[in-house]
């Protein structure tokens, strides 16, 4: 049961919704929303079909592919899309916004919102944050936590920090950092 949102049914489900509704004029086949999800194509199908059925997703044919988009005229599509971007929303955004910033070699989410979506329990988090390891310019990346900060509605806090100074152990801020529960932000392959 996912902590952030126990109203979905699964973490799964709730990856797959993100790279939908974060992302409302982008289609996606099967097989990559499959991917978004993290899980093989079989697993994801029961989710797609009841949400196709349901009029969440909309889906067209063509041959033997099969092209999937969110449905934005469903009557609580705004409710549904703020729930997912509460929940998912770093995850679904953060990789392609920080992908985009030259310089950043690795990226982890830290601090309340990467324990409540690992199941720790507590208060819900007020912001986000993210730790970005390599040497990327500093405006860039004050740049990039304004324009997420944006698209997801809460404040985003990104860390830049150099690889150097990641790997040593002086640095008791780091230190805790690392000691503390970490989410690993893709970027490589990103939904944009």
């Amino acid at each position: 049961m996912p902590t952030l949102t126990p109203i979905l049914r699964s973490d799964t489900q709730g990856r797959m919704l993100a790279a939908l509704y974060l992302h409302p004029s982008r289609e996606y086949r099967a097989t990559e929303l499959a991917g978004e999800a993290r899980v093989s194509l079989p697993t994801i199908l029961r989710d797609i079909d009841r949400l196709v059925e349901a009029g969440f997703i909309k889906e067209r044919t063509s041959g033997r592919n099969r092209y999937l988009s969110v449905n934005a005229e469903h009557p609580i599509f705004e409710a549904m899309a703020t729930v997912i971007r509460y929940a998912y929303g770093p995850l679904a955004v953060l990789p392609s916004l920080l992908a985009g910033v030259p310089g950043i070699e690795e990226a982890h989410l830290f601090g309340s919102w990467a324990a409540r979506y690992q199941g720790v329990t507590g208060s819900d988090p007020n912001d986000i944050d993210v730790v970005a390891i390599g040497n990327a310019d500093r405006m860039r990346i004050y740049e990039t936590a304004g324009e997420a900060t944006a698209i997801l509605g809460r404040e985003v806090n990104i860390r830049a920090v150099s690889r150097d100074a990641w790997e040593r152990h002086s640095d008791a801020f780091l230190t805790a950092v690392k000691d503390g529960p970490l989410v690993e932000i893709s970027l490589g392959e990103t939904a944009a």
